[in-house]
């Protein structure tokens, strides 16, 4: 599609029938904080006849683009490609700030670039290594900062250790009967603060009989600028990518990451108005595969080793509404022997991540994950499972925020630790032998 693009909004017949399922519109019942009411404004938008592109902005950056709304909608309007249009229109019309240029700034040249994105994890990583962070939360230092610093901190993810990075390259043998070949995408922040997961995803896999190819080329798959109007930058990323893949020669293309699966699989619709790229695009989606998604459809090889615990999964928004994934990682985790699986009762609901929702619109984003909190911990669960990064950090800070102990893993996590025979201890790093 070229970018921007408002035709969906002529698919919205204003029923309201999303409105119960927009979290926004639950914390502010009023119009523009409901999906109904941001189509107008963006219709206005499409029109001309709505410029005060500052008021426009502040409604419509509320939104979190979960698109929950699509999943509720009888006429199957495409709001998240609204929403990208919209603020893809806007990048170009506001006023420049300092908040905008240095957003635009990671966006453009520190997102699409491993190196420079690693340079800014290691700072974040001798911080929390060496004391000062500890420093900074427990003693009365924190008082000579502003609260707004105060808060943004206790929201920074852990980094993963040296010791966990950087993720090989190249080709990993299965275990066992060779069932396939998949091409993994290793992620940008995934790699930098859930590297064990990286394993354990790759683990799972070799453990399923896949050959996991690890294309030396790959780049960030540039959901962060889609979601965010950053097209120009999308693009770049999802021809970069697909030429890596189609070098790597796989079966399919894995990623255990739900809001880049959600990108990925929309490269067909992203390139589809450049005649040399969009037919690789759409061949290019076709092999995109959740890592869920994939091991129902190829039949789990069940895992033996026993976790008893009690968990509860909450579905990452481009996940269950942007994929249609729901079932397969509930599938899953009752494969585990001795695992319980609770159900939260708005385990569909944003958590209030969102990409960098949380740091953009703090409160609101607070406001969305005590909710989430209350209805995941009423469960008593042992462990909280999740699939994207994104939504483990959100929940990692609620659970700390929260004064619980609960601890927040992927569902990758889990079956890696049966399938190793890992019965004890969520806190043990990730082993790299075979198996036995």
């Amino acid at each position: 599609m070229a970018y921007p693009d408002f035709t969906p909004a002529r698919d919205c017949v204003s029923c309201g029938l999303c409105l119960p399922h927009c979290p926004t519109y639950r914390e502010r019942p009023f119009e523009m904080a409901s999906p109904r009411g941001r189509i107008q404004l963006m219709k206005g938008l499409a029109s001309g006849e709505l410029t005060g592109y500052e008021a426009l902005d502040e409604h419509l950056s509320l939104c979190l683009a979960c698109r929950a709304c699509e999943s509720a909608c009888p006429s199957a309007v495409k709001f998240g490609s609204l929403i990208e249009s919209a603020r893809a229109v806007l990048n170009d019309r506001l006023a420049p700030s300092w908040g905008r240029r240095l957003g635009a700034f990671f966006m453009r040249h520190v997102f699409p670039h491993q190196r420079r994105l690693a340079a800014v994890a290691a700072l974040m990583r001798a911080y929390q290594a060496s004391g000062l962070q500890r420093l900074f939360r427990e003693t009365p230092l924190r008082g000579c900062f502003p609260e707004r610093i105060v808060e943004l901190e206790s929201m920074m993810p852990e980094m993963s250790p040296l010791g966990e990075m950087p993720a090989p390259r190249g080709e990993l043998e299965p275990y066992g009967v060779e069932r396939g070949r998949v091409g993994f995408l290793t992620g940008c922040v995934m790699q930098l603060a859930m590297a064990s997961t990286n394993a354990a995803s790759m683990d799972v896999l070799r453990f399923n009989g896949l050959r996991v190819v690890l294309p030396r080329e790959q780049r960030c798959c540039g959901a962060l600028h889609l979601h965010n109007g950053f097209i120009p930058e999308a693009r770049a990323l999802a021809r970069a990518n697909i030429a890596a893949f189609e070098e790597a020669g796989v079966d399919w293309i894995v990623t255990n990451q739900a809001g880049c699966g959600s990108t990925l699989k929309e490269y067909g619709k992203l390139l589809d108005d450049e005649p040399d790229w969009a037919g690789r695009a759409e061949a290019f989606r076709g092999r995109v595969r959740d890592i869920n998604e994939l091991l129902v459809e190829l039949g789990l090889r069940p895992p033996s080793g026993r976790l008893a615990l009690r968990a509860v999964y909450d579905d990452p928004c481009h996940l269950v509404h942007g994929q249609k994934i729901k079932a397969q990682p509930r599938q899953l985790l009752r494969a585990i022997p001795g695992l319980e699986l609770a159900e939260a009762r708005e385990a569909d609901w944003c958590c209030g991540s969102a990409g960098i929702y949380n740091v953009t619109h703090t409160e609101m984003s607070l406001a969305i994950l005590q909710r989430k909190m209350d209805d995941l911990l009423s469960t008593r669960p042992d462990v909280i499972v999740t699939s994207n990064p994104g939504c483990a950090f959100q929940l990692r800070y609620g659970a700390r925020r929260a004064g619980h102990a609960v601890q927040v893993v992927h569902v990758m996590d889990l079956l890696a630790r049966s399938y190793r025979g890992e019965g004890a201890g969520l806190d043990r790093s990730a082993t790299k032998g075979e198996p036995s």
